[in-house]
């Protein structure tokens, strides 16, 4: 029998422990109820917003108890933002909730009655470790509780910063940032001030016009690289230079501007036109030993030190040897491909993109590596038997999909070409599990390693180790 638990109700719960999306959940006569916010280990007053058959959600009211897993934001923003939530949990506490996400992502998504996962690999820097951010600009300011509360009046006309939680609309005005670098958060202000002193317009999503978009901040971690790149709805020749000229007087570690032309409704930061304002147009950052050039518009992994972490994980359980041919599929712009190829005879990367495979092919260039090959092409068409043919049958097979994993046919795929070793590396533990589950007859699955790449974030990184079944 269900409890009596209505919608607006107001309970007091012991909370258990995290759940998916960062979100922690206790149980009432063992009906679920999911608290954002909460930390395991707390007694709370909560309010009950929503009510379905098999669980209800709750917004904190009152900390009764707060957890000894608690601790305090370093951000102002931290409960408001959909930046980093969170910022109130102990950073050790925060990896064990990874290890366990993924434990159990393979126990109830894949099936594995039994299965080595690693404790998560922390980051040595949880704050300003981010080498790139998106800030959106809005003409429908959100305002925090804490402003609202404050009594103070607001222009709720303009916003520089990142979206509130689940809503696309409306976006706080921040003037304060962690996550990448305090240079990065005196950008945001300064160019903050110096558009809305020239009086340039924002985007308004409801009314789907005005000139600014979006403002993307590039900052190497190896180099003294640092792009600005800024989203408008159509090029202004005159308005850039006079951003051109602000930047350069006001923070001269710039060394690259773009411009992105975006003139759809879609709210992102790609475009149809890029614009070379001054210098390169990219930026260059290392990662181990390997350096790598990043354009506006290309994938790099976004805490580049965890992305070193990640890649040394990958190279330990691929095992190489020096006479290994490797297929890295969804290979972005060949960051593990040029990663693993000192270690291997050679490596072919598959990718969709043509600017991306671009991109890879002058990567190794830049880093004299010769033993490396890129196709572009969509994996269901082009991972097929003619492509073995061309390139030979491989020894160690990289995976790096998104978010949504593999698609059933390339799962089939892998499973006919059996490679010896197998390395899934993955941003979802839950389609990972899910497709290393329909491999469980060909590969034996010795171990996952996750990696925390995103501090005071729920997202988690993987590397599954994976060897080819014995008959």
């Amino acid at each position: 029998m269900q409890p009596a638990i209505k919608k607006g109700a107001t309970l007091t719960l012991d909370i258990e422990k995290f759940a998916d999306r960062g979100k922690s959940l206790c149980r009432r006569d063992g009906y679920v109820v999911f608290v954002p916010g909460a930390v395991p280990g707390d007694k709370v007053k909560v309010r009950i917003y929503k009510r379905r058959k098999k669980f209800a959600e709750g917004a904190i009211v009152d900390i009764v108890e707060p957890s000894p897993l608690r601790t305090t934001p370093r951000c102002r923003y931290a409960f408001s933002c959909g930046g980093c939530k969170w910022q109130h949990v102990d950073y050790a506490a925060q990896l064990n909730a990874k290890t366990q996400s993924v434990q159990e992502a393979f126990e109830h998504v894949g099936g594995f009655d039994s299965v080595d996962v690693r404790p998560a690999t922390g980051a040595d820097d949880i704050f300003y470790y981010r080498n790139k951010m998106e800030f959106s600009f809005s003409a429908m300011r959100w305002l925090t509780p804490e402003e609202i509360a404050s009594g103070e009046s607001f222009d709720t006309s303009f916003a520089l910063g990142l979206h509130a939680p689940g809503n696309f609309a409306k976006v706080i005005d921040l003037e304060e940032c962690h996550l990448q670098s305090e240079l990065s958060a005196r950008m945001v202000n300064g160019i903050r001030s110096f558009v809305r002193g020239h009086e340039w317009s924002v985007w308004h999503v409801r009314k789907q016009k005005g000139y600014l978009k979006h403002l993307v901040i590039r900052e190497a971690a190896h180099t003294d690289h640092l792009m600005v790149n800024l989203v408008t709805d159509h090029w202004n020749e005159e308005r850039m230079e006079q951003f051109a000229a602000f930047l350069k007087q006001d923070f001269p570690a710039v060394t690259t501007l773009v411009n992105t032309i975006n003139s759809g409704v879609a709210q992102t930061a790609f475009g149809e036109e890029m614009h070379t304002v001054f210098g390169p147009g990219t930026i260059r950052d290392k990662i181990g030993d390997a350096e790598f050039e990043v354009a506006s518009n290309a994938f790099f992994q976004t805490n580049t030190k965890q992305a070193h972490v990640l890649y040394e994980t990958v190279r330990q359980a691929a095992d190489f040897s020096d006479s290994d041919l490797v297929y890295d599929l969804y290979a972005g712009a060949g960051t593990i491909s040029i990663y693993v190829a000192p270690h291997v005879k050679h490596v072919v990367g598959v990718e969709l993109i043509e600017e991306a495979v671009e991109n890879a092919r002058r990567n190794a260039v830049a880093n004299d590596i010769d033993n490396v090959t890129f196709e572009t092409g969509d994996m269901l068409s082009l991972f097929n038997p003619a492509f073995t043919d061309r390139h030979g049958r491989p020894d160690v097979l990289i995976v790096d999909p998104p978010r949504a994993g593999l698609h059933s046919k390339v799962v089939a795929r892998i499973a006919d070409l059996a490679p010896e070793r197998f390395i899934y590396v993955s941003c979802n533990p839950m389609s990972q599990a899910r497709d290393l589950a329909l491999l469980r007859d060909t590969y034996d699955l010795h171990y996952v390693q996750p990696v925390d790449l995103f501090p005071h974030t729920h997202h988690v990184e993987s590397v599954a180790k994976l060897t080819l079944r014995k008959a």
